[in-house]
């Protein structure tokens, strides 16, 4: 049988470059290769395309460059028969990855990639956009506010006074574009909510302000183009105060309970609440979906969308798949099965 040659990306200019490393040597183990040619391209934090030599395996973050040589981006436009590339796995997190921005490169080079499109990673990848949609059609969420850094530096206690005034202690502050918890502050204070602004403002512009939500962080894995079905729900229990970069990537201290202890009619309503909010945005391929469970009211509100999880070995998305009965590689397979069939649909 001849092999599909598949180009996996990762790297990129972002500041979840390094989660993209560990996400995509776990999508290269994991693929069957005796089903897929391997051609895995890292993207420099100054954006420059690399072809990575080494092992896949394994990438390490400080001396992969080491291992690679240069590669032109050009050969993307090239033909088909002599571009050697079949399919596009970008497995790419945050600004440049899962904005829509590479997707928008594949799509002019005419490249069946894996993942949902531009339209759909713009929308999911801006906070502010993504809750305006959320906010359109009214689906559950927490309050939030939308902070400009320039009008924090113009008029700062303007900004404060008006988050208090609409929030109160805590509140969460977020960069508008970037995922895996970076940049993610919880603030208990005035002292506390500068500082937490000027951290996100550290990565973006445009900065989320959310009310704090005592509340179960519930996901929900979908998969799929047109019919999407879900995974079983799974929960992460912090081991810090939230969800942060350090527990979901390096030292993996939070409880993750797959499949999360929810009550059959909740169960549902997660898993139908993930299939609307993926439909709503256009995704394709795959996403998970993150909520809060709160406490007091068991009210389910969504908090975001993921367009191109983590997919190292301890991340919920292929976590969640497992419990439902589809082994990792089973699912890599799926998921280069729902690009090509989109790319030969569309």
């Amino acid at each position: 049988m001849k092999k599909l040659k598949i180009m996996v990306i990762f790297g990129g200019k972002s500041g979840e470059h390094d989660v993209s490393l560990m996400s995509s040597a776990s999508v290269m183990k994991t693929m069957n290769k005796e089903k897929y040619e391997i051609m895995p391209i890292g993207i420099t934090k100054d954006g420059r395309w690399k072809k990575y030599l080494g092992n896949v395996e394994y990438i390490d973050p400080k001396n992969w460059l080491n291992e690679t040589e240069d590669y032109n981006i050009n050969e993307l436009f090239l033909d088909k028969d002599s571009r050697g590339i079949d399919l596009v796995f970008p497995v790419l997190h945050g600004p440049f990855g899962e904005d829509g921005t590479i997707q928008g490169l594949l799509e002019m080079a005419d490249i069946p990639y894996v993942g949902t499109g531009v339209l759909s990673s713009a929308l999911a990848m801006d906070k502010v956009v993504a809750k305006m949609m959320l906010k359109s059609v009214n689906i559950p969420q927490a309050e939030f506010a939308v902070v400009f850094r320039s009008d924090f530096i113009k008029d700062e206690s303007k900004v404060l006074d008006e988050l208090e005034n609409k929030f109160g202690y805590p509140m969460f502050v977020k960069p508008a574009n970037l995922g895996s918890s970076v940049g993610i502050s919880k603030a208990k204070n005035r002292e506390g909510l500068i500082a937490a602004i000027k951290e996100a403002g550290s990565f973006d512009r445009k900065i989320v302000v959310e009310e704090f939500i005592d509340g179960r962080e519930i996901e929900c894995s979908v998969l799929g183009n047109e019919n999407p079905k879900t995974s079983l729900p799974a929960e992460v229990v912090p081991a810090q105060e939230f969800y942060n970069y350090e527990d979901k990537y390096i030292d993996g201290k939070s409880e993750l309970i797959v499949p999360a202890k929810l009550e059959e009619n909740m169960i549902n309503s997660v898993r139908e609440l993930a299939v609307e909010v993926y439909k709503l945005y256009d995704c394709r391929g795959l996403s998970r979906v993150d909520f809060f469970l709160e406490r007091n009211t068991n009210r389910l509100l969504v908090n975001e969308v993921n367009t191109m999880p983590g997919f190292t070995s301890i991340s919920m998305y292929p976590k969640m798949w497992e419990a439902t009965g589809l082994a990792y590689g089973d699912l890599i397979d799926q998921l280069i099965e729902l690009a090509l069939d989109f790319a030969k649909n569309k």
